[in-house]
């Protein structure tokens, strides 16, 4: 008989979710701009469309709903699912690679870089 001790399942777990990332779903309130080159367009109405990113992807920062992002959720927060505000312009969600800078949200664009808006305190 196996026993596990609870520090062992805790550890478990947490490599567990360490090496699988967890990837937030688009929302519906995110668009591409005009300018996105076909490919980009075709890349983003494919993971709009199925949740998944196919191919490379880009930490985008600004597109996630609260508690949806991916990771980095400026202070008071850990990583994943920990955003505070809608488009939270210093927590990145996952986006398919190139179509980071033509992702458009209520907030205002999209970054690869951090933003300044909506940050929580």
């Amino acid at each position: 008989m196996i026993r596990t001790t609870p520090i062992a399942a805790a550890l478990f777990v947490g490599l567990s979710l360490a090496t699988s990332p967890a990837v937030a779903k688009p929302n519906s309130q995110l668009s591409i701009s005009a300018e996105a080159s076909a490919e980009a367009r075709a890349a983003f109405a494919s993971w709009v469309q199925s949740d998944r990113i196919q191919g490379r992807r880009e930490q985008c920062y600004g597109i996630a709903l609260a508690g949806e992002n991916d990771c980095r959720a400026g202070a008071g927060t850990t990583c994943a699912g920990t955003s505070t505000v809608n488009f939270q312009g210093n927590a990145w969600t996952y986006a398919p690679a190139g179509t980071c800078q033509h992702i458009q949200t209520p907030a205002g664009a999209a970054s690869l870089e951090e933003l300044a808006r909506n940050n929580a305190r």
